[in-house]
Parts: C-alpha cells; structure tokens; sequence
C-alpha cells in the first residue's frame, strides 16, 4: 500500500468513524425526552397548516395589522432550521431572533419560552433535528404592509417588554406548584392566549404576579377565557380535579373546549403525564381572581328560564334555542357532561366579551379526539341557517337564562366574527 492509499483509507476511516460517532452519539431517551416537551409546547399546532407535512409551518395567524404565516422548523438545510446550532436554536427561542439575525414576531411566545431551562431547550434541540422528518418548504411572506413590515423595532420592544430569566423555583412552595408554575408560565405559554396585550401587543402580565396574568383575552374571534379563580368567569368553582379532566380529556362538568382550544388539547394536554397535568392544576388554582371582584356570585337557578320557555314569542331568543339547541343543551342548560356541554354557569357562557359564544354557533368547532377516540358529538355550524340578528337573539337569551347577569349581543358584534375568514376556525 503506497502512502497516498493509505492516507485515503484513513481520511475514509476517519470520515466513517465521525459520522458513526455523531449518530451514536444521540441519545433516544433525550429525543423522547425532547418530543415530550415540543408537545407540551404544543408546537405542532402552529408549526403545521391544514393538512399539511408536520413542522412545515405555513399556518396564517390574524394579527391587528395583517396576517403572518408560521415558519418551517424541520431540520430541512435549506428551508428549515437544519443549520442552526443549539445556540442558534436557543436565541430563537429565548429571544426570538433568527439565525440570519432577523426578528420574530411575538406571535411566536418566545416572551413564555425564555423561562425555559437550558437542559429542556437541548431536549428540543435534539429532538428536532433527530426525531423530526425534513421537509423541503419555503416559508411565506407576512401580509403585513409596508412599512409596518419593518422588523428593526422588535429589536427596541425586546429591550422594553422580554424578560430574559429563566424560570426560578419558588421555594416555599411545593414541587408540583414549581412544576405547574414553570409549565404554565413557560413551555405551556398559556398567557400567550389568555393574557391581554397592550398598545405594543406586549403581554401585560408574564407570572401571577400580575393581575392581568391569565385574566382573558380575545384572538382571531375566540375570547381566550379567564384562567384565575374568579367565580363567574374563571375557575373558582373548578377543582384541581376538574381542571386536570378537562386538560386531559377536553371536556369536564363544567365546560367542554371548543374553537382553537380543541387543537391544544388534541396535539398536546392530553399526551401529558398526570404528573405535569396535576402541577398545572395546582398552580392554576393558587391564582387569585379579579375579574369578578363587584359581581354576585353565580348561583344556577332554572325558574326564569323555564318561565321565557313559556312565552316564546316575547323571547325569540328562547324560540331559537328551543329550535336549535334544546336537544343537546337541554332546556335547564345543564346539557349531559361531559359528551354534550353543560351552558349553565359555563365561564366561556359567562364571559363578557361573546366572541367565543358567536364564533362556536356560526363555525362550530374542531372536534376533541382524545387518545386518539373521537368525541361522540360535534358542535356543528350555523353560519348559513342564521342570520346575524338571528345569532345576536341567540346569544343574547344565553347570556340572560339560567340566571346569567350579562347584557344583550349585538347583529354588529356578530357580523365582525361572521367577517372572520372560516378557515381560521
């Protein structure tokens, strides 16, 4: 063997022997670990447009100024997120700063996943660029106009609005609250919905050490509902247990998800352990509400109700639900937990803001698929058997029965959701 032979059998060794290392080198168990987590972050949901390849992106979210379409993080080389270093993949995250330097919208909860610790963002990292099939997809472009479109000001609201921390254990509090906390507050960015925004589109409150935190909000037509212990219209008369029920399976005594809330508990609360379901529980209901705080507290009561059934034609509201709702909901409202939800009492009824309400009878709603098993019964679509005055006297005798303390809904409230583009829903 001549020495130039030689040299090439051992740049071919040596070339096998890297590539043999750096596939070895993975660990499953950190890929399974790193799975887990990037379901409990839900990303998926995102990260994947209506019948399109996992992680691709191209899913349209409605901002006030235009619509922008989420972002390919397959390990793709050309396309994806298949040349970023961990450190790369780290300040995406944390920061939301690509790697070419450009900055993410905060539609992207990087404000939630800065919380993240360093040993679960190398958990992801792994699992993103082991366990995810490549897909060859370019990403699209926002539809936000000039020059509304410039990115450097994300550079100055970072500097006002993200806090860089990681989550810190609280230490006179349990391991399962810590848990909760740092599920919730991070990975779970659960205030990225249910918190209201500023001017800025900032979150007003990240942790519950603000009063904003978890207290509501309204996206693309859903009202993100009140996640505090308010009594009306959070989860004051939830039980630990009923929150993980309903984590778990979609659906509990009180409410049944609906809307966007379905694909959450679909594509990750109910692939979580009960470990981690438990802590959010925990957590959740340490919260303290303050929404309700100059409201009676709700106390069902059927008479008044039964008397509007009574007199339709003074209640065309009543005469719509007797129509269209009285053989799922029941005329009490109380409907049949957990496969048909109960409206009685429901935070989502409850709400002020009818968003939710209106966009569930115009659009139905996804349907819950819990472990894989479809739920028996659907939310079907109303949007071209009513108009929007029908719809606005539908809403409205739901805000009114069962003892419920809200105003009357509008044909206008209803025609701005009707506006909404379906395929969002």
């Amino acid at each position: 063997m001549n020495l130039a032979s030689g040299l090439m059998k051992l740049g071919l060794a040596a070339v096998i022997f890297t590539y043999s290392s750096s596939v070895f080198a993975v660990n499953p168990a950190e890929v399974k670990k790193g799975e887990y987590l990037a379901r409990v972050g839900d990303c998926i949901s995102c990260h994947t447009a209506p019948h399109g390849k996992p992680y691709a992106g191209g899913l349209p979210m409605l901002t006030p100024v235009g619509a922008i379409y989420t972002t390919n993080i397959t390990p793709d080389a050309e396309t994806g997120i298949g040349r970023y270093t961990e450190s790369d993949f780290a300040h995406a995250l944390r920061r939301g700063v690509a790697k070419d330097g450009h900055h993410l919208y905060p539609a992207m909860p990087y404000p939630s996943y800065a919380k993240v610790s360093d040993a679960d963002i190398h958990s992801l990292y792994v699992y993103f660029m082991h366990g995810v099939k490549p897909v060859r997809q370019s990403n699209k472009a926002s539809e936000i106009p000039w020059p509304l479109n410039y990115r450097f000001p994300l550079a100055v609201w970072n500097r006002i609005f993200l806090d860089k921390q990681t989550y810190q254990a609280d230490a006179s509090k349990e391991a399962s609250w810590n848990r909760g906390a740092y599920l919730v507050q991070g990975l779970g960015h659960c205030g990225a919905c249910h918190t209201p925004r500023g001017l800025a589109f900032q979150e007003k409150g990240l942790t519950h050490a603000s009063d904003h935190f978890l207290s509501g909000e309204t996206l693309e037509g859903w009202s993100a509902t009140n996640l505090r212990g308010d009594h009306n219209t959070g989860l004051g008369r939830w039980s630990e247990a009923d929150i993980l029920v309903y984590l778990k399976s979609g659906a509990n005594q009180h409410s049944s998800a609906f809307g966007t809330m379905t694909t959450v508990i679909n594509n990750s609360t109910e692939g979580m352990t009960t470990e981690d379901l438990s802590g959010i529980a925990t957590y959740l209901k340490t919260i303290k509400g303050t929404n309700d705080q100059h409201q009676k507290p709700y106390q069902y009561d059927p008479n008044a109700t039964l008397a509007q059934f009574k007199t339709l034609t003074n209640y065309p509201g009543a005469r719509l639900y007797q129509q269209y709702c009285v053989a799922c909901h029941g005329q009490d409202g109380k409907g049949v937990a957990p496969y048909l939800s109960p409206l009685a009492g429901n935070p989502a009824v409850m709400d002020p803001d009818p968003s939710s309400l209106i966009n569930v009878i115009l659009n139905g709603s996804p349907q819950l698929k819990a472990q894989g098993v479809a739920a028996p019964f659907n939310m079907p679509k109303f949007r071209h058997m009513l108009n929007d005055t029908e719809v606005a006297q539908l809403v409205s005798f739901m805000q009114t029965a069962w003892n419920h303390p809200l105003e009357a809904t509008s044909a206008q409230d209803v025609a701005k959701i009707r506006k909404l583009s379906p395929s969002a829903h």
